[in-house]
């Protein structure tokens, strides 16, 4: 068998793994308090708002021009790039923005984390996204993969519009 297929089938089986632990977790649901869905994403929130942050300024440092901010509070934890572009067309000046922001939003009655992206380049919004599972049955690995899908998809598209 080649190493290709061998690595695949022994991720299959971590992942079924993990599956079987998420629902026997899930099975224990009822008996956690709230305090304990607080602290579970707290956690969560901790390190992915951590990996929002690296993976814009990533897409800050490739892309000469965007600032970077930080976003805390109601409207979640993660982090934001953008830029303002001046284009003069026939003598006429007109603004382009870019932005794109990633956040993990505040722990609701539902006890699902979830993460949001909006992406806009020049002017034209790309992506409005958003993605969330029930915090018992939280993958951190599955929501660093799509941090990262997320973020190389708008540099991409954003390299093929300048």
């Amino acid at each position: 068998m080649s190493d290709d297929f061998e690595d695949r089938l022994q991720s299959a089986i971590r992942r079924g793994q993990r599956r079987g632990e998420r629902h026997q977790q899930a099975a224990r649901a009822a008996e956690l308090t709230e305090e304990e869905f607080k602290r579970l994403h707290t956690s969560h929130r901790l390190v992915l708002s951590d990996r929002i942050e690296k993976a814009i300024d990533g897409v800050a440092h490739y892309f000469p021009g965007f600032r970077t901010e930080m976003i805390y509070g109601e409207a979640g934890w993660g982090a934001a790039c953008y830029r303002d572009d001046l284009q003069i067309s026939s003598g006429r000046r007109s603004s382009l923005y870019s932005r794109l922001e990633m956040t993990i939003r505040p722990l609701t009655a539902s006890h699902v984390l979830e993460l949001r992206g909006k992406a806009t380049v020049a002017n034209k919004e790309h992506f409005n996204r958003v993605y969330f599972v029930p915090l018992l049955e939280v993958d951190v690995d599955d929501f660093a993969r799509l941090i990262d899908a997320w973020v190389i998809d708008y540099a991409e598209f954003y390299a093929s519009r300048n």
